[in-house]
């Protein structure tokens, strides 16, 4: 499996859906198929028409492509670490159909140990050279905080080092296992190691061990905000504009914050510079339907999804979620940025912050 590829090009006007797309693959599959067999010209005969169908569809797609055997090419299409887009990659492929030829896999698999080595310049990433040791805080006990050794790593090339090293990992292990089990990743050299080193062979093994403890810790664990109490903070900030934040007090007290790992932040921006920083009374009409009438309708706590409450200043209204699971929240956002596109601006991040750290002003 080779040549990671970055979707670019003209969009087509062609392909609207998945179907639209598959479609047009299957129409072409035996000349893709033939570039990928031969092995050249396969950016002319492939990827420079399979890019802009793909970026047709949603930006962000990459894709790797090789044969898996001699009659078998596959396709690979990835997120490359962006969360958002992972739903939206198992969907395509979920939507693929069955071709002789062809497999469809969505994200990066899990590779061998021994079938995983990187290079990169004049650094290769593998067995022979790196090791990992786990960082345990009794404060945090749920966090999985890998440092991983490069044997060649120091504070000149570390750059390199590290891209190579989360390049290696995203392969060893698999792009979702990566994403999902590692909340902290350090990358050192061996002087700056200050435990014992483990093969990084082991690394799966003991990122599933911890994962399973984790699941059985909180498996069913739910929060119902109806009885929730809420505070409302007032500041200034440094550009002399005021801030207002509503925040649900009682769930920043809760012992089972890492049950709900995933941190969405929704952020919509307006035009408030005649009302400093804060929406008008139509725009403060707008972001309240938007908030009650559809993220919290679809996003709903017994469902995993609890609303840690919003700030408003500097033309920017920001909403806050903690969820159990990422792949809901990218689809309802990107229907409501959809829907909302000619009124507001929405962008939304997702992230994983298993004890709400990024939340800290409020529970200090």
């Amino acid at each position: 499996m080779s040549m990671l590829k970055n979707i670019f090009g003209k969009k087509s006007e062609a392909i609207k859906s998945n179907a639209d797309f598959w479609n047009w693959f299957e129409k072409n599959e035996k000349d893709f198929y033939n570039a990928v067999n031969r092995g050249t010209n396969i950016e002319k005969d492939f990827f420079d028409k399979l890019s802009p169908q793909l970026e047709s569809l949603k930006e962000g797609y990459f894709f790797l492509t090789g044969m898996l055997n001699e009659q078998t090419a596959e396709l690979v299409l990835t997120a490359d670490g962006n969360i958002k887009n992972i739903v939206f990659v198992e969907e395509l492929v979920n939507a693929a159909p069955k071709l002789p030829n062809w497999k469809f896999t969505a994200l990066k698999p899990a590779t061998d140990i021994k079938n995983v080595s990187i290079k990169m310049g004049d650094y290769t990433f593998g067995s022979d050279n790196l090791f990992f040791y786990s960082n345990d805080d009794k404060e945090y006990p749920d966090k999985i905080d890998i440092t991983v050794v490069h044997l060649d790593c120091n504070e000149e090339n570390k750059p390199i080092i590290t891209n190579g090293t989360y390049i290696f990992l995203d392969n060893y292990l698999g792009e979702l296992h990566f994403t999902e089990n590692i909340d902290i990743i350090d990358v050192i050299g061996k002087d700056e190691a200050n435990k014992e080193l483990v093969p990084i062979e082991k690394l799966q093994d003991f990122l599933i061990w911890r994962q399973k403890e984790f699941v059985e810790k909180y498996e069913g664990v739910r929060h119902n905000t109806e009885n929730d109490g809420y505070s409302s903070l007032e500041a200034t900030l440094s550009s002399g504009l005021p801030l207002i934040a509503v925040i649900n007090s009682t769930l920043f007290e809760w012992d089972a914050k890492p049950s709900h790992p995933w941190i969405v932040t929704v952020k919509i921006g307006y035009n408030g510079e005649d009302n400093n920083g804060f929406p008008d009374n139509e725009t403060f009409q707008l972001l309240n339907e938007i908030e009650d009438d559809f993220l919290m309708k679809e996003l709903k706590d017994s469902e995993g999804y609890l609303n840690l409450g919003r700030e408003t200043a500097e033309n920017l209204r920001e909403i806050y979620f903690a969820c159990k699971d990422f792949r809901k929240p990218s689809k309802v956002l990107e229907e409501i940025k959809n829907k909302f596109t000619s009124q507001v601006e929405i962008e939304y991040e997702i992230y994983k912050d298993k004890y709400w750290q990024s939340f800290n002003r409020y529970m200090n």
